[in-house]
């Protein structure tokens, strides 16, 4: 059965979705407020915090600044090639980001096949879980975020990636 909750955050109310298990819930997917393709909750859904105790936990610790790997459970989901970039993302230190570019090369995708690469980080199912924030333009801009750039840029500073310059 899907059971799903709700988590304050710096960001807004992230809805956690997850397939319950006998020890709490695996992962399925972790979501914004104004994401792009976020999952909407279903009558069939059941609201259980309690499964997700461990998960808000952890981001509690991550957004005070005590936490910066996750370990939580999660379904794989995905194509073959979405799970590829999507472990290459969880590769990803805190407090680090990396180029598309870069991302391609290490993972031996062809230059024709930038587009596709930039999709499968766009339907990465776990922000924060599956650090696709930490991914950049070559030029250091702010491109695509499912979760809107306004978070990225958001998530970034709080890794220490950006500097925060204030007027």
């Amino acid at each position: 059965m899907t059971a799903c909750t709700t988590t304050d955050s710096p960001l807004g109310a992230l809805l956690l979705v997850g397939e319950e298990t006998p020890d709490g819930v695996m992962l399925t997917s972790l979501s914004m407020p104004g994401q792009r393709n976020a999952p909407a909750i279903t009558p069939g859904w059941r609201r259980d915090p309690d499964r997700f105790a461990d998960v808000t936990r952890q981001l509690t610790a991550y957004f005070a600044g005590e936490l910066t790997e996750f370990d939580i459970g999660f379904t794989p989901g995905g194509t073959d090639f979405q799970q590829r970039v999507w472990h290459a993302l969880e590769e990803i230190p805190y407090g680090t980001s990396t180029t598309y570019g870069a991302l391609a090369e290490r993972l031996g995708v062809p230059r024709e096949r930038i587009q596709a690469l930039g999709a499968a980080i766009g339907a990465n199912p776990l922000l924060l879980v599956r650090p696709c924030h930490r991914v950049i333009g070559a030029d250091g801009t702010m491109r695509g975020y499912a979760g809107g750039v306004e978070h990225k840029i958001q998530l970034l500073t709080h890794e220490g990636v950006l500097q925060l310059t204030l007027l």
